[in-house]
């Protein structure tokens, strides 16, 4: 069953939401069943579409959604989305009270933070929130001891404040190399007693993302965070033989041909002669370009695509909205053509095309515009 937003075009993306649900059931069996799941869906499901995958991710038995910004999480609300929604970067205090009342957690690592956040709210409701510690990752949270003590402080004195979870970010979990990984978990478990002996126990303790639930499970405390993993990408290609079961990626990008012509020897593809055919050859325009996240550096970096399960060349530059392949014979308008996915036995995957890019599988859906509409297939 497939169904998709409103769109006229011959460019789309297909989300498998089978695959989705797969991944994380996959996952959740890696953990007994106190282990919670948190299904990451910021940056708009990372380019999968943030409330189809968020209903796919909590069908598949996800309990708390993530997200970055609170915006994204009101969106998620908007339609409907009961879940427990993090907020995982800092939301500004004077948006506690609306966090509050839509029963959104946040983020908190600053005690000026929880000051301001609690004269905003000033006893009307009552707002979870999640510490963040930094034990390496040099981002977010809180890393030394004073102030994590001024903090905890500061928190017991907050009455619409409830510290509901403590967590931190790994910056090497997806590496063979584990000695810094190591360093982030021993100074999370002093994090850890530090807050307790402050403030006693907290519901949630949660440190691992995608790399460090499925390489490190006994690791992982009482929740897991989901992200690259849920839709069936790895977090890095150097820990794919660690992976305990094999994913199924969720995204493929798909167009069609609008024109084919045969073009003689000599003759000038695209933008600054950038492609000259060497002999008689056979051009299709494809609808994608550039404006689509599409960007011109497939084509200098020896792009591929696939038409009917054969791969062919983009020749010239890509374009604001198109961009042309070379076909080894003639193929009619309408044939369908493949960015990412599979044709047959061929497959031209995300971690290829990230590799080409020299970028990680990550930015690959992400960087695909909303222009391009989501055929969530389930």
């Amino acid at each position: 069953m497939a169904f998709k937003q409103a769109s006229r075009r011959d460019t789309w993306a297909e989300v498998r939401l089978d695959c989705i649900k797969y991944n994380i059931r996959m996952t959740l069996q890696q953990f007994h069943s106190d282990v919670s799941l948190m299904a990451m869906v910021k940056a708009d499901g990372y380019g999968h579409g943030a409330v189809e995958t968020a209903k796919a991710a909590i069908e598949a038995g996800a309990e708390f959604l993530g997200v970055a910004l609170l915006d994204e999480a009101l969106e998620l609300r908007d339609e409907g989305i009961e879940a427990p929604i993090l907020v995982l970067g800092r939301t500004n205090p004077e948006d506690a009270l609306i966090a509050a009342q839509k029963d959104i957690r946040l983020t908190a690592f600053q005690k000026e933070w929880l000051e301001e956040a609690e004269s905003y709210i000033k006893g009307t409701a009552r707002l979870n929130v999640h510490i963040k510690v930094d034990t390496g990752m040099g981002r977010f949270g809180m890393a030394e001891e004073e102030e994590i003590e001024e903090f905890m402080g500061v928190l017991r004195h907050c009455c619409s404040l409830h510290p509901e979870g403590l967590y931190t970010h790994f910056a090497t979990a997806d590496s063979k190399k584990t000695e810094f990984f190591e360093r982030q978990y021993s100074c999370f478990l002093d994090n850890i007693r530090l807050v307790k002996d402050h403030i006693g126990e907290v519901e949630y303790i949660h440190c691992g993302n995608s790399a460090a639930s499925l390489r490190f499970p006994e690791r992982c405390f009482n929740m897991v965070r989901i992200g690259i993993s849920m839709y069936g990408l790895p977090p890095s290609k150097e820990i794919i033989d660690d992976i305990p079961f094999t994913l199924q990626p969720a995204f493929s990008l798909h167009s069609r041909i609008v024109q084919i012509k045969e073009v003689p020897q000599g003759q000038n593809i695209g933008y600054g002669q950038a492609y000259i055919t060497t002999e008689k050859e056979w051009i299709a325009t494809i609808p994608i370009g550039y404006a689509d996240g599409w960007y011109r550096q497939h084509a200098s970096k020896g792009a591929e695509v696939l038409v009917d399960g054969v791969r062919v060349p983009i020749v010239g530059r890509i374009c604001m909205d198109q961009l042309m392949v070379r076909l080894p014979e003639y193929r009619p308008v309408g044939t369908k053509v493949t960015m990412v996915g599979s044709q047959n036995q061929e497959t031209i995957s995300a971690v290829e095309v990230a590799e080409r890019l020299d970028t990680i599988p990550y930015e690959i859906p992400c960087m695909i515009s909303k222009r391009v509409p989501r055929i969530y297939v389930s």
